[in-house]
């Protein structure tokens, strides 16, 4: 067993907005990563993944509807909804996800 700082860990990342892998139960992969306050352009995934904010804000569209998610919460973001990352999204961000084709 280990233990993960994941705001340290993501402030040790040489990137904003790219993820690790921490990890991977059964082929789930958990990853960190760092949010700088910079918009991404929307995306779309074939697989739902769970978006954990650890600390900071994460400002995002989900299907065109704004949400804002604070430190401690979580959002799921379903296969195949469009989202996309509004500015303002700043420190750490924990993603929950199967990584699609597997």
């Amino acid at each position: 067993m280990s233990l993960v700082d994941l705001r340290e860990c993501a402030a040790q990342l040489p990137d904003a907005w790219r993820s690790v892998v921490l990890g991977r139960v059964g082929t789930t992969a958990v990853k960190v990563l760092r949010m700088d306050g910079r918009e991404l352009e929307q995306e779309v995934h074939g697989t739902a993944e769970v978006l954990f904010v650890a600390d900071g804000v994460l400002e995002l569209d989900v299907e065109g509807e704004a949400l804002t998610v604070g430190a401690g919460e979580l959002c799921q973001v379903p296969a195949g909804a469009r989202h996309a990352v509004r500015p303002g999204s700043r420190g750490t961000l924990l993603i929950v996800e199967v990584p699609e084709g597997e």
